[in-house]
C-alpha cells in the first residue's frame, strides 16, 4: 500500500503536469485572513513578490505592524545606529529633540533584500526609507502597530518607568509609572534601599501622606524629569505620525510603541480625526508636537510589594491631561480612570491599582 504523503506528492505532480493550481481555489477572503494574521509590514513585502494575486491582495490587509530597525541623528543619516549595535543615548532632552525616527525597511514593492549579501543589507549606502513610504502601498489600513528598536528615555538599571499617552491633534491624557528601584519576584529582594526610600519608609506612617524627605532629597526633582522625559517622547512620537495618519484615512488604531516597553502612544478612531481635521500645533524646531498646559495628580508610595513578589521602591504615579479638560479622554473622569486602570498590563496594573487608593497631590505645568 502506498503511504498517504506518496499518493498526495502524486496528485499535486498530476496537477501539476495538467496546470492546475489548487491555491487558485483558495478565496481572496480567506489569504486576505492570512495576511491580516501575519501583519508585519516586512513579511508582507515579501509576499507581494511572489504573485500578481498576493500583489494585488497585500495592499488591503486590515492589520499592519511596523518595526523600525534604526534611530538615525538629525542631520547626519550616515551616522545612523542599529537596534543593538550603537550606544544607548542617555541624553534625556538633548537627544530627543535632535533624533529623528526614520525605517531601514524596502517598501514592499522591492522586496530583494533577503536576495542580497548580507553585507549590503545594512551597508553605508543602503537606501533609508521613511515609515510613510513603506506604508504607501497599503490602501485599507485599520490598526496599525509601530515598534522604535529602543526607548526614548534612557534610565539607570533597575529603575522603572513606563508610560502611556493618548493624542488627538495634541496631548488628551497620559498616565506615568515610575519607581527608583524594581526587585522582581525571581530576584531576591535587595539589601539595601536608596536614600529617598529609606528615609520615606522610616517616616511613613502608612497614611499615603509624602514625607518630608521626598521634597529635600531630590525625589520630587526626579519625577519631574521623568515626566517631563515621558511627554517629550511621546509628543515625538506624535509628530512623526503626522504623514501616515494624513495618507490613511481608512486608519482606526494607531499604536507607536518601543521594543523595551517602556512608552507607548495610542490614537483611535475620535482622535485620528481630530488629528486630520485640525491643524497641529507643533514645537519650534523641536520635530515634536507641543504640549499643552497641564494638570497633574501624583501618588507616591515609598514601597509596593504585589501579590507576586515583585518589589517597587519609590513607587510614583502621575496621571495628566490638558487644563480645562474634565477627563482627558472623552471628557469624562469615569473614561480617564478606567484609562488609568487598564494602562499597563501584568504587576505594573495591580501597581497602578495600590497607587491610585493613595493620597493625591495636584500640580501644574506650564505648556512646551
Amino acid at each position: 500500500m502506498q503511504s498517504r504523503h506518496r499518493v498526495f506528492a502524486e496528485d499535486l505532480l498530476l496537477a501539476q503536469l495538467q496546470g492546475e493550481d489548487h491555491f487558485d481555489s483558495v478565496p481572496d477572503s480567506l489569504v486576505l485572513l492570512i495576511f491580516n494574521k501575519l501583519a508585519d509590514a516586512r513579511s508582507l513585502g515579501r509576499c507581494s513578490a511572489v504573485s500578481r494575486r498576493f500583489n494585488a491582495l497585500v495592499p488591503l490587509v486590515d492589520d499592519a505592524c511596523l518595526h523600525i530597525d534604526r534611530v538615525i541623528a538629525a542631520g547626519d543619516a550616515d551616522d545612523a545606529l542599529g537596534a543593538s549595535g550603537g550606544p544607548r543615548q542617555r541624553g534625556v532632552l538633548s537627544s530627543l529633540l535632535k533624533t529623528v525616527l526614520l525605517a531601514v525597511l524596502k517598501p514592499f514593492g522591492h522586496c530583494d533584500a533577503g536576495a542580497r549579501p548580507a553585507g549590503h543589507a545594512g551597508g553605508k549606502h543602503a537606501p533609508h526609507h521613511s515609515p510613510a513610504q513603506v506604508l504607501k502601498n497599503f490602501s485599507s489600513i485599520r490598526n496599525l502597530r509601530m515598534e522604535l528598536p529602543v526607548s526614548d528615555v534612557g534610565t539607570d538599571d533597575g529603575v522603572l518607568l513606563r508610560w502611556k499617552a493618548v493624542f488627538g491633534t495634541t496631548l488628551q491624557s497620559c498616565v506615568i509609572l515610575g519607581g527608583t528601584r524594581l526587585d522582581h519576584a525571581s530576584h531576591a529582594p535587595s539589601a539595601s534601599m536608596a536614600p529617598e526610600e529609606h528615609d520615606a519608609s522610616q517616616g511613613d506612617d502608612d497614611n499615603g501622606s509624602i514625607p518630608e524627605s521626598f521634597y529635600t532629597n531630590g525625589g520630587l526633582k526626579l519625577r519631574v524629569v521623568w515626566t517631563i522625559s515621558s511627554l517629550i517622547a511621546a509628543a515625538t512620537r506624535h509628530y512623526l505620525l503626522r504623514e501616515i495618519v494624513k495618507e490613511h484615512p481608512t486608519l482606526e488604531r494607531v499604536e507607536l510603541t518601543d521594543a523595551h516597553g517602556q512608552g507607548m502612544l495610542c490614537m483611535e478612531r475620535p482622535q485620528l480625526k481630530e488629528f486630520t481635521d485640525k491643524p497641529l500645533a507643533a514645537a519650534a524646531a523641536a520635530n515634536r508636537t507641543q504640549v499643552p498646559a497641564c494638570n497633574m495628580k501624583l501618588r507616591y508610595a515609598p514601597m509596593l510589594e504585589l501579590s507576586d513578589g515583585t518589589r517597587i521602591q519609590g513607587a510614583t504615579l502621575v496621571v495628566i491631561k490638558p487644563v480645562g479638560e474634565a477627563g482627558g479622554i472623552g471628557g469624562g473622569r469615569k473614561e480617564l480612570d478606567e484609562f488609568v486602570a487598564g494602562a499597563f498590563d501584568g504587576p505594573f496594573r495591580e501597581a497602578v491599582a495600590m497607587l491610585s487608593k493613595r493620597r493625591t497631590y495636584l500640580l501644574e505645568m506650564n505648556g512646551f
